[in-house]
């Protein structure tokens, strides 16, 4: 089924979308993004989503084109649109298309963002399988910019990482910077050792996942201990468990690391847990 998409205020058929050659996203990867998910064909996080893509926009002095209201219309018109019940909404904005190709960035006053909105059909995404016998991940090098806190498009290195882990018979990759995890290709990292989360706290060098702060919260309110500090590679293949965070995987438990099993190689106590609190706390709070 053709989906209907979102772009510039109008809902179209993706086959008759179409984006300037000139815009700043294709040529410069000049733009954010967010993916928020679709449970019960209800909106999770969709606040925290909102709050966040402001920030990315300001942060790279962007224009937002659209109010948070009439973009949460839009998220639900999408889903409306293409019945979706499980999934997710991916939102892409850039500095749009000036006439031509230039480093500095175009007049805002000329120029008007690019705003694009597409969903993306996942049945069974909260029952997904892998939930149940966890995920292997390898360790690469973090070579990306210095502003990971920034949501942007630049995607190519964690394309690149995922594709590494894929050659290796993983499943992802979490990338090292001096020694310590910063985070995976598209997630955030954690370990468990004893009763204790363990997760870099948030910095410039990773991404302030919205999945991240509540799977946090609910942890502290089930009176889970959470530290907030780096941690090594090597101290990661000496944990108990491990797991990572995102919108689209939710609480996605490790069971091995560069080929070391944690625990027994099977998902532990912590991380399954987590996954059934975050998906009934977000199923009573989605809009």
């Amino acid at each position: 089924m053709t989906r209907t998409v979102y772009v510039n205020g109008e809902y179209l058929p993706e086959t008759e979308a179409k984006v300037s050659i000139f815009d700043r996203g294709f040529l410069m990867a000049d733009g954010v993004y967010e993916v928020t998910s679709v449970l019960d064909g209800k909106l999770i996080d969709f606040d925290g989503h909102a709050v966040r893509l402001q920030r990315s926009l300001d942060e790279l002095e962007m224009q937002s084109p659209i109010s948070k209201e009439d973009l949460l219309e839009v998220h639900r018109e999408l889903v409306r649109l293409n019945g979706v019940e499980e999934g997710m909404i991916y939102l892409q904005i850039t500095r749009g298309a000036p006439d031509d190709r230039d480093f500095v960035f175009p007049d805002p006053e000329t120029t008007a963002p690019t705003i694009v909105l597409f969903t993306q059909n996942k049945p069974g995404l909260a029952d997904n399988p892998a939930a149940k016998k966890g995920m292997k991940v390898i360790s690469i090098e973090d070579i990306r910019w210095g502003r990971r806190d920034i949501k942007t498009v630049q995607l190519l290195y964690p394309s690149m990482g995922k594709m590494m882990a894929k050659k290796a018979g993983a499943d992802d990759a979490w990338m090292i910077q001096d020694g310590f995890v910063t985070e995976g290709t598209s997630n955030n990292a954690y370990i468990v050792k004893g009763n204790k989360i363990i997760t870099r706290a948030k910095s410039n060098d990773i991404l302030h996942g919205i999945t991240r702060a509540a799977v946090l919260r609910f942890a502290e309110e089930a009176q889970m201990e959470v530290e907030e500090r780096n941690f090594t590679i090597d101290e990661a293949r000496e944990a108990d468990e491990a797991f990572i965070t995102s919108a689209s995987t939710f609480v996605m438990p490790v069971v091995e690391i560069d080929g070391a099993k944690l625990g027994d190689g099977v998902p532990g106590r912590v991380a399954p847990r987590l996954r059934e609190i975050y998906l009934d706390e977000s199923r009573k709070a989605a809009i």
